[in-house]
């Protein structure tokens, strides 16, 4: 349609995803950027932004060299709004595509959010795909191991696994991270690294999904 933008909103409007004049994914850690830097530039941002444990780490280090702190949160909207009320802070999101801009409005609004980039674009006279630029996403890969029988908490507190992840943590230093999240609905421990290299990423991720499945295995034959 030679469209300069697009919008995607989800069944009942709290969330959405944008795509550039190229048809490329314009996510919500992409969208909080822009909000942002917007809310910088006119002097309104209070506070850091507030993302959550899945914020991809791209965001954090861009946001970084503009001055921008970002407080991660546990994953859910509800999680972001409790913090940006606790401090009085105005900006916060998800990677899904939540966005709280709480100078306008009290919860996650998917038009309202794709109103604020419109505008911006409109504002600095910029295509969506010049707004998003600064933001170089970091690798980030997911594993997701099957518990079985095992309860998360007794496997994330064995040695041998919280061993796995500090050496993970300290190979990837300040530029990576290690996270390791129950699953909510399913009896799965999600495994994620996340760094600027893939490769690396890739290694460590799986070394780490490794030492779990040993560690499940050795349970079973205990028991």
């Amino acid at each position: 349609q030679q469209a300069d933008a697009g919008v995607a909103l989800d069944g009942d409007g709290d969330r959405l995803i944008m795509v550039n004049h190229k048809g490329e994914l314009v996510d919500g850690d992409e969208i909080l950027y822009i909000i942002a830097i917007s809310r910088q530039q006119q002097g309104k941002l209070h506070g850091p932004v507030v993302g959550t444990l899945m914020t991809n780490l791209g965001l954090e280090l861009a946001l970084r060299k503009q001055d921008i702190g970002l407080q991660r949160t546990n994953v859910g909207d509800r999680y972001i709004v409790q913090q940006l009320l606790a401090n009085d802070w105005c900006l916060g999101g998800e990677p899904s595509g939540h966005i709280i801009c709480r100078d306008v409005s009290t919860t996650g609004d998917g038009t309202v959010a794709a109103l604020q980039v419109l505008a911006e674009m409109q504002l600095r006279s910029k295509r969506l795909d010049e707004l998003t630029q600064a933001v170089e996403k970091c690798p980030q890969l997911l594993v997701n191991l099957d518990l079985g029988s095992q309860r998360a908490d007794e496997l994330m507190e064995l040695e041998s696994v919280s061993s796995s992840v500090a050496a993970a943590e300290k190979e990837l230093a300040e530029n990576g991270r290690v996270l390791l999240r129950p699953s909510g609905t399913e009896p799965l421990l999600r495994v994620m690294v996340e760094g600027t290299d893939a490769a690396h990423v890739d290694k460590l991720a799986n070394a780490i999904a490794d030492d779990i499945r040993s560690a499940i295995s050795q349970l079973h034959a205990a028991s």
